[in-house]
């Protein structure tokens, strides 16, 4: 069995988690030992982006008869409050997501959340839930690493630090960072993450140039060196407003960095307010909770983290994928099995 990763636009999010995702993919395939291929005679194509060029693959894979799985990455609700003009192009986007989702023999959506909101839509084929993975192997508690990121930023043995990961967007919860870091004087603050400066909206451009002095913006870094900050930092804010999942919270519980979230409802179901992350509504509860772990008055949680992130692993994925194709009677001589009363847009494999 041979699985074709269409690359077809992938050069324009090679630096989002879109990109991100695809890479893993073709690590957990290649894991489990799939041949992985850019031929376009492969038994099953892969699908990652919602352009126009990829809805035109799906339907000319699925005409040669060829499956289709397409990843359902985005939705109506994370691309609001991101681009400029993604507000006003929601609901359109909306429309032509589900055309692209329901172009595949089936979508592979990484939670539960995702699924329910995907079916909202009207997405008409087979949704399974399969997390995007981390590659625990890669990203790991080190010391090393931690010491390297604090010798490249010059912070000393005391300092302490906070980071933050993502595109330059009010979703991901740049401006409530900012803020935070402003409140808080006497901490380093770190935002890794790159958005094309026409996409930016001039708002979120003027709080990035007008941030205090305690917070650097790096920019879009090497997976080395995200993995280093990962290590070298004392605290992991996350604070975005919607996710599909956030491939950025498992690599960094695989790091063991204690991680602070926006109560969102993407994390239900799999991280717990207090066993593997501090899960906060509002944003002073988001201080008082950065604080706690600075100061130590708060256990760190790092080890039911890391425990969360290596159910995740990438090769544990990569047998969850397998288990989806057989299910959807993608393998040879293998029919697709029932699972109790499920129907298959009902499974459930992250």
């Amino acid at each position: 069995m041979r699985v074709r990763l269409y690359g077809g636009s992938l050069s324009l999010v090679r630096k989002s988690g879109v990109g991100q995702a695809v890479e893993h993919q073709r690590a957990m395939l290649k894991r489990c030992g799939t041949d992985v291929t850019d031929r376009p005679d492969a038994e099953i194509v892969h699908c990652n982006t919602v352009f126009p060029d990829t809805w035109l693959a799906a339907h000319w894979a699925r005409l040669q008869g060829r499956k289709v799985v397409y990843y359902g990455h985005s939705t109506m609700e994370d691309f609001r409050n991101s681009f400029r003009g993604s507000n006003r192009l929601a609901s359109l986007f909306r429309w032509w997501i589900t055309q692209c989702y329901n172009s595949g023999s089936i979508v592979i959506t990484p939670t539960e959340y995702a699924r329910r909101l995907l079916l909202s839509y009207g997405v008409r084929v087979p949704v399974y839930v399969l997390s995007n993975g981390v590659d625990t192997s890669f990203f790991c508690p080190s010391g090393e690493r931690r010491k390297a990121f604090r010798k490249e930023y010059g912070l000393s043995d005391t300092d302490r630090a906070v980071l933050s990961v993502g595109h330059m967007i009010a979703r991901k919860g740049l401006v409530e960072f900012v803020e935070l870091a402003r409140s808080m004087p006497e901490i380093r603050f770190f935002w890794f993450g790159y958005t094309a400066p026409e996409l930016i909206p001039a708002h979120i451009r003027q709080i990035v140039e007008t941030a205090p002095p305690n917070v650097t913006f790096p920019g879009f870094v090497s997976q080395e060196e995200l993995r280093d900050a990962y290590c070298g930092c004392d605290v992991f804010a996350f604070l975005s407003h919607e996710e599909t999942e956030g491939i950025v919270v498992l690599e960094a519980l695989a790091c063991g960095i204690p991680t602070v979230l926006r109560d969102i409802p993407v994390y239900d179901g799999w991280l717990t307010d207090g066993l593997q992350v501090y899960k906060c509504r509002d944003d002073q509860r988001i201080r008082d909770r950065v604080e706690g772990l600075l100061s130590g008055s708060l256990p760190p949680l790092t080890a039911a983290g890391l425990k969360a992130a290596r159910q995740r692993d990438l090769e544990v994925v990569g047998r969850r994928l397998r288990r989806i194709y057989a299910h959807a009677g993608f393998l040879e001589r293998r029919k697709p099995r029932r699972l109790g009363s499920s129907t298959a847009a009902e499974c459930t494999y992250n």
